[in-house]
């Protein structure tokens, strides 16, 4: 069940590092009791994020949700095993992601496939599991996924990873209208630059491939947003912070961007 006064229970996906783990944290900090998920190769950083949530005084899983978001059997055996021990669901981040910085030209079937199946795959996996599981509840609920900027204007050497955030846009549209009647929103948030460690990837493979040097991309970067500066994961976390309260019961089948100006709807 919740620990006291908790605000309900959030799982949060790809929640070891950058934008995944600041959500989780931020969640917490808003009262949620949080379980979090991860792959393997991060199950180390993963228990951190676990130690800092209890540290928070809210309740997450006494074990490592360790699963990989594209097998549909793993998403449903995390969502069943945060139900079980913590008592529903109320809130699914679908925060996990990965991205291949490749040219359309080199980009292969291997590397389309790949990131369509965190990205998007991903995605929809925990948006059904996590939808079929609040309707059953009859509490409502709030179901959340990781879009983009560049889900809302193509970007050069990103077309796969590209597609897939635009990809999350429509499943987000689709899946608000159908969980609308049974008081669940669905929504996605869309970040510009932010500093992760997949924005440094991101900025290295653009080095590797002009030519150039590391922090090209990030200085073009800062040029397209009228603000002059990038942001950080705890932009994004208060972002959602707030999609996930009660107080955003009429926002629904959006992905909201975070992005400085660098691209205005």
């Amino acid at each position: 069940m919740t620990s006291p006064q908790s605000k309900g229970i959030a799982l949060v996906t790809g929640a070891a590092q950058g934008i995944g783990r600041e959500i989780a944290l931020r969640l917490a900090d808003d009262g949620f009791d949080v379980a979090v998920n991860d792959i393997d190769s991060k199950a180390e950083a993963l228990a951190s994020v676990q130690k800092e949530i209890k540290a928070k005084g809210r309740k997450t899983s006494t074990t490592l949700l360790l699963a990989d978001v594209s097998k549909e059997d793993q998403v449903e055996q995390i969502i069943g095993d945060v139900v079980k021990e913590l008592g529903g669901l109320d809130v699914m981040v679908a925060n996990a992601g990965i991205c291949i910085w490749k040219s359309l030209l080199e980009t292969t079937e291997e590397i389309w496939d790949r990131q369509f199946d965190v990205n998007a795959k991903g995605v929809f996996f925990c948006y059904k599991h996590a939808g079929r599981q609040m309707i059953k509840q009859g509490r409502g609920g709030r179901i959340i996924g990781a879009s983009s900027v560049v889900g809302k204007q193509g970007f050069p050497s990103l077309a796969g990873y590209t597609a897939t955030k635009f990809a999350v846009r429509g499943l987000t549209q689709a899946a608000a209208r159908e969980f609308g009647p049974h008081k669940i929103t669905v929504n996605a948030y869309a970040p510009g630059a932010i500093e992760t460690p997949m924005l440094e990837y991101i900025d290295i493979a653009n080095a590797e491939s002009t030519g150039g040097k590391r922090g090209d991309l990030l200085e073009a970067g800062l040029k397209l947003t009228p603000l002059g500066y990038r942001g950080t994961p705890t932009e994004i976390a208060s972002l959602v912070s707030y999609l996930a309260s009660k107080e955003a019961h009429f926002i629904t089948g959006q992905s909201i961007s975070c992005n400085g100006g660098t691209f205005f709807d």
